[in-house]
């Protein structure tokens, strides 16, 4: 049950990013999560906005296939499957989670004194009619120069690892030598508040 003046709706969270619950949560929404287990190197695009895209709808199909989909159609009351994913645009080349530490490094070296985007998509599919309803959203990152001390500290703590290009603009480590963002911190960490609400909003209204 969602808590947001108490809709008559379910949502399932599509993803087992912390930063996407965390931002669903302060939404003013509650919600179960179920993960997608994709080969995302299996799904290649060359156009960031494509890419996310794909994936995203990948999740949910992915996850609708796990369910018992006549358990939500013959419900009075609509679940919602939010799926999301992001990637990082730096140089004009797309990364994805790193594949190693070093990999991590590099990302981030990169980032110092420099710029990168978030291209992150979101889609919302409502369980109960099939109804689906997609968005994508970007945003930049300008950084100052990031000590090499501080780029070690992030790499061995680890999280760096977990999210796409290796950037964790809310990091304590990170934010201190974030200069400047175009758009909005939660389109950044992966779920753009204000997309996800109005594809929430139109996957309701076909209900």
């Amino acid at each position: 049950m969602t808590s947001k003046d108490s809709p008559s709706f379910k949502i399932i969270l599509g993803s087992s990013s912390s930063s996407r619950r965390q931002i669903l949560s302060d939404m003013g929404y509650e919600f179960s999560i179920m993960a997608a287990d994709i080969d995302e190197k299996q799904i290649r695009m060359e156009k960031p906005e494509e890419l996310v895209m794909a994936l995203a709808e990948a999740k949910a199909d992915a996850i609708i296939s796990k369910l018992q989909i006549n358990e939500f159609t013959e419900k009075d009351e609509p679940t919602l499957l939010i799926t999301a994913d992001q990637v990082v645009v730096h140089g004009g080349k797309i990364r994805e989670k790193p594949s190693s530490r070093e990999e991590a490094r590099d990302f981030i070296k990169g980032y110092s004194e420099g710029h990168a985007a978030t291209v992150g998509s979101v889609i919302v599919t409502n369980l109960k009619t099939s109804a689906r309803k997609r968005g994508w959203d970007k945003a930049e990152v300008y950084f100052h120069k990031i000590p090499d001390e501080v780029i070690e500290n992030l790499v061995n703590e680890g999280d760096v690892l977990y999210v796409a290009g290796g950037l964790l603009v809310e990091h304590p480590l990170t934010s201190p030598f974030v200069e400047a963002m175009v758009g909005t911190l939660d389109s950044i960490m992966g779920l753009p508040k204000h997309l996800t609400e109005r594809l929430i909003q139109d996957a309701l209204s076909l209900s």
